[in-house]
């Protein structure tokens, strides 16, 4: 292949210098890593975003397997300024997918690098590399015996702990917060060299993932959602197996039930009765896992209310729907049993159904997987809702405040019902945060549509930023509008960083807003 034959050029680069670029890749990668063709790209082109594919499309796609190959990306693109898009397994689905933030960005796919170094099962600690996936890491778990659970977010079995803790994700057990159960990051820099957070940095030292802070300011955060590094290992931590595991869920009836419930089931989080996550899931979130919209309605635009009513009289769905879970020796799950079902019982309403009631419920069996580490792919359903590929999820925080949730839900209905498409959401309660969880779901094969949905995202980010409410996380698509919303100051340290850590500005840039070219 002759430099005029690459369909797709790296900003600024001219072809005979990405020509070099390719030859000394193949030279470190070997000729099976380093994909040019078109067809090759193609896979990686696949988003669910509100824009053309083409405005995401890679110029190559590098895949390594160790960090002295890692290294030697970096030093290549220094030297040719050609920016690298890095990713652990592709599978971000709704906030970007493997596709790069802008046009002819070279990808860097680390899938290949999936060692599971090592777990130490009475410290409950594990370090991995970008690779590796739960399902993995959960297998890996079994065949040892190790009386050890995961955190897997909901579309658990094909992500990784690396890219989903460094996007700061969250879970459904008592270890939802991902980001604050990570412990210690090997990173490779712009300039090639390797930093390792923490303990880390000590010759030797076998504290590197079990003391989180190390000596100094603390780095870790920095290579969480931004473009300042590279991570090739993650400490994580793992929670001990518990004697007893009690799933339950309260089905709530009317729309309104949300203010009541959250009331409720805040003190019940911030005191640690109840440690998990706990999900507040509205009907069409919950309908999703065996429902379609067609077997109800053809008609385009939003559901209607009748249609959703339908929906939860024949399926025996709520308006909202809460799950949670016990953990512990029997005595104290029997104890905080009792303290849960007297908090349901003074709030005079709500369903409560055990595992017991449950039966072959799949949703009850979703919910309770996931708040126990298994793998499942059950929220793929929601793609189903509507089909034709689209998916953008909008994610603003909420204090956990009942008022905040109406406030929330009333706000984002009124703004999606505007645009034709329906509110498909879900709360996750971290004690004194709410995790607003919306998938703005549409046809990307109808033009009109996706260009509905484009524009219904824009609002929603404008009009809750005007209630100052800000989201924790965003599409490659919408990322320097999200950035703009926390304000110059911000995006001034930010830029800082990045030009005093990545002065040619190679490591992708534009992730979170971060370009020294804007």
């Amino acid at each position: 292949m002759t430099e005029q034959n690459y369909a797709i050029l790296p900003p600024g680069v001219e072809p005979q210098a990405f020509h070099n670029a390719v030859q000394q890749f193949r030279q470190l990668l070997g000729n099976e890593n380093v994909l040019v063709k078109q067809e090759q790209l193609v896979p990686y082109m696949k988003i669910m975003m509100s824009v053309d594919e083409a405005g995401h499309a890679a110029s190559a796609v590098l895949t390594a397997t160790n960090v002295e190959q890692v290294q030697g990306v970096v030093r290549i693109c220094n030297e040719h300024k050609i920016p690298v898009w890095t990713v652990s397994t592709g599978h971000n689905f709704g906030y970007g997918t493997a596709a790069p933030h802008h046009r002819g960005q070279i990808i860097l796919d680390l899938k290949k690098m999936n060692k599971i170094i090592e777990i130490d099962p009475d410290l409950c600690t594990a370090l991995v590399e970008p690779g590796v996936t739960y399902q993995q890491l959960a297998d890996h778990i079994k065949e040892k015996g190790y009386k050890l659970w995961v955190d897997p977010p909901a579309p658990s079995a094909i992500v990784g702990p690396v890219g989903n803790t460094l996007d700061r994700g969250v879970g459904y057990t008592p270890y939802a917060e991902h980001f604050m159960f990570q412990c210690g990051m090997e990173v490779v820099l712009a300039n090639g060299k390797v930093l390792r957070t923490g303990m880390g940095g000590v010759r030797d030292s076998n504290t590197w993932q079990v003391f989180k802070w190390g000596y100094g300011p603390y780095l870790d955060g920095i290579f969480t959602q931004s473009n300042f590094g590279i991570v090739t290992k993650m400490g994580l931590w793992l929670m001990p197996q518990p004697d007893v595991f009690r799933p339950f869920a309260v089905k709530f009836r009317k729309d309104e039930d949300i203010k009541d419930l959250v009331e409720m089931f805040r003190p019940l989080s911030i005191n640690g009765i109840i440690p998990n996550g706990v999900v507040f899931a509205g009907t069409l979130y919950e309908a999703s896992a065996t429902v379609r919209r067609s077997d109800y309605t053809t008609e385009k635009g939003v559901t209607s209310k009748d249609v959703i009513q339908r929906i939860r009289d024949e399926h025996n769905i709520g308006a909202w729907t809460a799950y949670g879970a016990l953990y512990g020796t029997h005595e104290q799950v029997e104890v905080n049993w009792r303290i849960v079902i007297d908090s349901i019982k003074k709030l005079g309403k709500g369903e409560i159904i055990t595992e017991d009631h449950a039966g072959n419920d799949p949703a009850f069996k979703y919910r309770a997987d996931l708040m126990r580490g298994n793998m499942n792919l059950t929220e793929f359903g929601l793609y189903n809702w509507r089909g034709g590929g689209g998916s953008m999820w909008f994610a603003p925080l909420s204090q956990a405040k009942g008022s905040e949730t109406v406030k929330q839900v009333e706000l984002a209905t009124r703004i999606l019902n505007k645009h034709g498409l329906d509110y498909v959401g879900e709360f996750i309660l971290t004690q004194r945060a709410l995790h607003h969880l919306i998938d703005v779901l549409f046809d990307r094969t109808d033009t009109e549509e996706m260009t509905r949905a484009h524009d219904c995202f824009a609002e929603l980010l404008g009009e809750f930023e005007k209630n100052g409410y800000g989201v924790y996380r965003v599409n490659t698509a919408f990322m320097d509008r999200v950035a703009n919303s926390f304000g110059p100051v911000q995006r001034e340290v930010n830029k800082t960083l990045k030009r005093a850590l990545d002065p040619n500005n190679i490591l992708a840039p534009g992730k979170s807003g971060i370009d020294l070219d804007t």
